[in-house]
């Protein structure tokens, strides 16, 4: 999904990107597993002691949590539509859920993959974004419907009033209004945090309109 954002990321930082264990190239192992636990264990494995990080969605769920419990990797944390388990979900993300289960229940995985692609994409998003996160998507349900049994995430500890390193959250004025909620309660939370709403933006800036996002990362990334 960091694509666009790529070429400009390898130009001015060492940058490293990831996949967690579900999607891309990291099938799902047959046991617990930590995402955030594996986030630190890489940077360590390339002697990185601290990382400016960037996560979006549940990648952004992730990075709060790498920099709540190990606040001294983070330098700067920048939040791209984060979820955040500590906010229940309201009525419109449960019916969400309760409509991806039953199509992939029914085994309509194309159809679960054509929800998530009319609910995470604002009206900015191309075609070309659509078909990516038509691929990137299927993918993850493939990893994720073939998961052993012993395939379970542990429960994300994150506490935003540890995170020290100067926070950024992106907020898109188009995505479900949960999302709104939780970065709006995770400025609050956060000490050094600023919250910014795109008003073109729905789940997913950096696939929506890359450009303009490259630009808020290098600018926030850069200072």
């Amino acid at each position: 999904m960091w694509d666009p954002q790529w070429e400009a990321l390898t130009a001015r930082f060492d940058a490293v990107r990831c996949d967690l264990r579900g999607s891309g190239d990291s099938p799902l192992p047959d046991e617990p597993y930590d995402d955030a636990e594996d986030v630190r264990r890489l940077l360590d494995s390339l002697d990185i002691g601290r990382a400016r990080v960037v996560g979006a969605s549940f990648g952004g769920l992730v990075a709060l949590e790498l920099a709540s419990r190990w606040p001294e990797r983070v330098w700067r944390l920048l939040l791209l539509s984060p979820a955040w388990t500590e906010l229940d979900p309201d009525e419109e993300l449960q019916r969400f859920g309760a409509e991806e289960n039953s199509r992939l229940e029914a085994g309509d995985v194309e159809g679960a993959v054509e929800l998530n692609v009319e609910t995470w994409l604002g009206p900015e998003a191309s075609a070309d974004a659509r078909d990516q996160v038509r691929r990137m998507q299927r993918r993850a349900f493939d990893l994720q419907l073939a998961a052993p049994d012993g395939a379970v995430a542990k429960d994300p500890k994150a506490d935003p009033a540890r995170i020290e390193a100067p926070t950024l959250i992106l907020s898109g004025a188009h995505d479900l209004t949960h999302f709104g909620r939780v970065a709006s309660e995770l400025e609050r939370r956060i000490p050094t945090a600023g919250l910014e709403q795109l008003d073109w933006a729905g789940h997913l800036p950096s696939m929506e309109r890359p450009e303009e996002t490259t630009e808020l990362l290098l600018d926030f990334l850069s200072k």
